[in-house]
């Protein structure tokens, strides 16, 4: 059991305790679960040549993803605070990575959407309970760096992926082609990861043996006097909860923004070989930067938000510079050197999701929290369908991506412009209903 450092407080080390155990694991997960949920991104640089997928059926493919997944938000939240995130954690990644692998064998468009369609509902439950499940062990002035630690995943999780899917995407073996070898062995990881999920995670600091009892003790008291002190007008049903201004505020916010982000992420490989013209390898190659630059800014607004204790503005800050960026592409035409630039803009982006479920997770408290940011991650994945599915359409009407680009600005500006509507945590007059 680890002792206290005469360098640190008992307090800071028991922070840092939990931050060195949990965080490493919950970041490999959610590795794991984007590259199995964007490796499709890359894959269609091939698949949909080889099926003969139009834009409007690879972009209904990706965002199709989001049905399935929106359905099971709010079940999936709750069923981390009223059962357990261990078990819930440890099955739902068995079987997504199952049906992530069997993409690999689909022949045709309608196998495509149910497979996608299943992959969604298999992962529905994983980010609203992990964001659910920091609640249970880091307090308030900790989450957002611990958020920002276990989002960085994100971008990681394509700095990781893209030069394997790169490299998979030539290869030819067993008479399969290399977009299928990419499915295949992305699922396995998975699969693995939950079995040692149910041993590794306990559900709350009073089942973790590797806690001391003053840490336990500790720990537990900071998070009840946390919850003690949140605003007394804030509704404590689930209902009420549902219906509560801010979060339909903070659900709007992800609605837009999802739209927007989940249109880039699923495109953005085929929007940078069509600008440059380069091989698969070396857009997958160039395509890491973006995600390079948004892993970075997600480290530095996550730090900053905690510091200052301010969400709202660390939310909106990233997402209008990916909106600007985004006019300089529609309006200059840039070269193909200085696209890559504005993209690796749009990329820190990414850096929104911190502030922004803290910020959510600061508004409710116990069960109506939980369904809460289900709702709001619910609502937001409706966007997650709509944005691959219109920058498809657009771009199949238009026979370019200037009117999808356009789209994406949008989105991103008025998820600004509502997270900005929201109240202050820091205020609690600013927190009634």
């Amino acid at each position: 059991m680890a002792t206290p450092s005469p360098a640190i407080g008992p307090e800071l080390h028991t922070r840092r305790h939990i931050a060195e155990r949990l965080l490493p694991f919950l970041f490999l997960l959610y590795v794991t679960n984007y590259v199995d949920r964007a490796n499709i991104a890359y894959a269609a640089l091939e698949m949909s040549h080889k099926l003969g997928f139009t834009e409007q059926v690879f972009g209904i493919g990706a965002g199709i993803f989001f049905l399935g997944y929106t359905a099971l938000q709010i079940p999936g939240a709750l069923a981390v605070e009223r059962w357990s995130a261990r078990r819930l954690m440890a099955l739902i990644m068995v079987v997504w990575g199952v049906l992530s692998a069997l993409t690999g064998v689909i022949h045709n468009s309608t196998q495509l959407y149910v497979a996608r369609a299943l992959l969604g509902a298999a992962e529905a439950s994983f980010f609203p309970g992990v964001i659910v499940y920091l609640t249970h062990w880091f307090v308030y002035e900790d989450r957002a760096k611990a958020t920002a630690n276990f989002m960085a995943a994100i971008p990681i999780s394509f700095l990781i992926g893209s030069p394997i899917a790169g490299v998979l995407l030539g290869v030819h073996w067993f008479g399969l082609d290399g977009w299928r070898w990419l499915f295949l062995m992305e699922g396995l990881p998975a699969a693995i990861l939950g079995v040692v999920a149910y041993y590794y995670l306990p559900d709350r600091p009073r089942d973790a043996p590797w806690l001391s009892s003053h840490e336990r003790e500790w720990i537990e008291d900071a998070l009840e006097v946390e919850r003690s002190a949140r605003p007394k007008a804030a509704p404590a049903s689930i209902g009420k909860a549902l219906r509560y201004p801010p979060v339909l505020l903070m659900a709007l916010t992800v609605f837009f923004v999802y739209t927007g982000a989940y249109g880039f992420m699923f495109w953005f490989p085929t929007i940078l070989k069509e600008i440059s013209g380069f091989s698969n390898l070396r857009t997958a190659m160039v395509g890491m930067l973006p995600y390079l630059t948004g892993f970075l800014a997600m480290q530095a607004i996550g730090w900053n938000s905690d510091r200052t204790r301010e969400r709202r503005w660390h939310v909106a800050g990233p997402l209008i510079a990916g909106g600007l960026a985004f006019l300089c592409l529609i309006v200059f035409h840039p070269p193909t050197w200085m696209a890559v630039a504005l993209f690796a803009i749009i990329g820190t982006y990414i850096s929104y999701l911190c502030p922004l479920w803290a910020l959510s997770s600061a508004l409710l408290s116990d069960s109506a929290a939980a369904a809460a940011i289900g709702f709001i991650n619910g609502i937001g994945s409706i966007g997650g369908f709509l944005g691959p599915f219109f920058i498809g359409y657009l771009r199949h009407r238009s026979g370019t991506f200037t009117l999808s680009l356009v789209f994406m600005m949008l989105t991103f500006a008025a998820g600004a412009v509502t997270v900005l509507l929201c109240p202050d945590p820091r205020r609690p007059a600013e927190c009634r209903p």
